[in-house]
């Protein structure tokens, strides 16, 4: 990346809160990024979980009603952001969500600076009004997808941002996402921050990573593990599997109430844990011997699915979305490319199937399909290649 021109250069990105999902952790990388590369890198968000990590990291935070769909409060947040720009001497915008996306585009329309945007989810757009308001995300004087089957929707929906559009994957930290980073002391921490006691341990671990929120699927996944369970005997599992929801609530505890309701109702609260939100994703991983995505809504990209691919974990998706691109496995490729399974959304008998088809596989053909994992995500979906690619986007528009 050419930054001759670009020294001290100050990008603002936008997000609804600085809480704990895939958004808002990109956002932090890429603040990292910039602050590596000479730039500031400044964020407006309502507060939330990754705020103190992102100022360890050089990033500085703003706090601002981001997450407001208020006309009038977005007019305001206009005016805040221009101000600021102003202010910080802000040369670029990237928004990362629709609410705050508008105001920062008319921000930066007012201050004549560029604004980029990153289309990080399959939004819903079933009338007129909601594809004016989804029409932000394409607004971009560059609009970055993170995955192509990502790109492919914006570019059905809005022909017109096709020739901004660059298609950036979501970046894992390979270096922390590798069994040899993780110490035993933190395998140990989260394992008694969970209460898991040495018999739970001893189980084969079934791991789901995911905020608790319906249409990530847990409902499913409950019910193809009990399935599961009571298949035990008739199966090639030696042991009953233990199941670990790690996921929080962020603030709306209904679903997750019900889902302790169903867990307790089902009497498997032996065998089904909700563990709360995960602050050490690489020491759960270490735990698990099969992580699971089971959304039954379309994934823009998957981040969850490719942090198991690179630390070496055993993955099912739900297939949909971009799971083709993350997790490889037939019809798509040859058996001896495959990399995990994919399995149709909302069907529990073929998740069952496909767990009980990895927790019973022998141990030298799990190690060759994880082995190939690790390569795939290592090659595709890198922290590294993800923060090079925004930057060279940066430079495109500031050079």
């Amino acid at each position: 990346m050419n930054t001759a021109m670009m020294k001290g250069y100050v990008v603002l990105q936008v997000v609804p809160r600085l809480e704990a999902g895939g958004v808002e952790r990109t956002t932090v990388d890429i603040a990292q990024a910039i602050v590596n590369d000479g730039g500031r890198a400044l964020v407006v968000a309502e507060p939330g979980l990754l705020v103190e990590e992102l100022q360890q990291k050089g990033g500085v935070f703003f706090a601002m009603d981001a997450a407001s769909k208020n006309p009038l409060k977005m007019l305001q947040t206009a005016r805040s952001l221009k101000k600021m720009v102003l202010q910080q001497g802000v040369n670029l915008i990237h928004a990362r969500s629709r609410a705050p996306a508008w105001p920062a585009f008319w921000a930066a329309r007012a201050c004549n600076i560029p604004f980029v945007t990153t289309y990080h989810g399959v939004y819903s757009q079933k009338s007129a009004p909601k594809a004016l308001y989804n029409s932000v995300m394409a607004r971009g004087d560059r609009v970055i997808a993170n995955s192509q089957f990502t790109a492919d929707l914006i570019s059905a929906r809005h022909p017109f941002a096709r020739e901004q559009l660059r298609i950036i994957y979501r970046g894992t930290d390979l270096d922390a996402f590798h069994p040899d980073a993780v110490l035993d002391k933190q395998i140990k921490a989260l394992a008694h921050d969970w209460q898991l006691s040495s018999e739970d341990l001893s189980r084969p671990v079934i791991l789901n990573v995911a905020r608790l929120t319906g249409w990530k699927g847990q409902v499913v996944l409950i019910e193809a593990v009990q399935k599961l369970l009571k298949a035990i005997s008739s199966n090639a599992l030696n042991k009953k599997p233990l199941l670990l929801l790690a996921g929080g609530s962020q603030g709306d505890t209904s679903y997750e109430d019900s889902l302790r309701q169903m867990i307790n109702e089902r009497g498997l609260a032996d065998d089904i844990r909700l563990v709360g939100h995960c602050a050490d994703v690489p020491a759960a991983l270490a735990l698990a011997n099969c992580a699971v995505v089971a959304s039954i809504r379309q994934e823009s990209f998957g981040r969850a699915a490719v942090e198991a691919e690179a630390f070496g974990v055993p993955v099912i998706v739900t297939d949909h979305g971009a799971a083709a691109e993350t997790v490889l496995g037939p019809p798509q490729v040859d058996e001896n490319q495959r990399t995990g399974w994919r399995v149709p959304p909302g069907d529990v008998d073929a998740l069952q199937e496909a767990l009980t088809t990895v927790l019973s596989l022998p141990q030298l053909e799990l190690l060759a399909i994880t082995k190939r994992a690790q390569c795939h995500a290592r090659d595709n979906f890198s922290l590294t290649s993800m923060c090079r690619g925004t930057l060279d986007v940066y430079a495109e528009l500031l050079d």
